[in-house]
């Protein structure tokens, strides 16, 4: 039986690999938002917000990989991160990283086990 603090995220089978799903992190009218990916048929999730001005990675499109699959992309200033890490490995904010969100699977199923950040936090100052 799952905890009553978890939330279901999505089915794994959902989750093209590789491929992305999108999701509200927290509640209210205007939630964090999130993102679980499967690469390489390993599943990570993330905070869908660029370290480098805040945006969403995905702002004008569903997808936040590159077209080769190979990397994520913010598709604003075309930071390029590593999908394994969450690490900028190209543009405007090397050396950061994306904000992981703790997930497990449990059965088949993608859960989330995180609570949402607190954006006061200085970590969250967009630079």
């Amino acid at each position: 039986m799952t905890p009553p603090e978890k939330q279901l995220i999505c089915a794994l089978s959902d989750l093209a690999d590789p491929g992305v799903f999108h999701f509200p992190l927290g509640s209210g009218e205007w939630p964090l938002r999130a993102f679980v990916i499967r690469h390489q048929d390993r599943v990570r999730a993330y905070v869908n917000r660029c370290p480098h001005a805040g945006h969403l990675l995905n702002w004008n499109t569903d997808n936040v990989f590159t077209p080769d699959n190979t990397q994520l992309i913010c598709t604003s200033h075309d930071a390029l991160f590593d999908p394994g890490s969450g690490k900028c490995i190209g543009g405007p904010c090397i050396g950061r990283r994306l904000r992981p969100v703790k997930i497990e699977i449990i059965d088949g199923q993608i859960w989330l086990n995180d609570t949402p950040p607190d954006m006061s936090d200085p970590l969250w100052s967009v630079r």
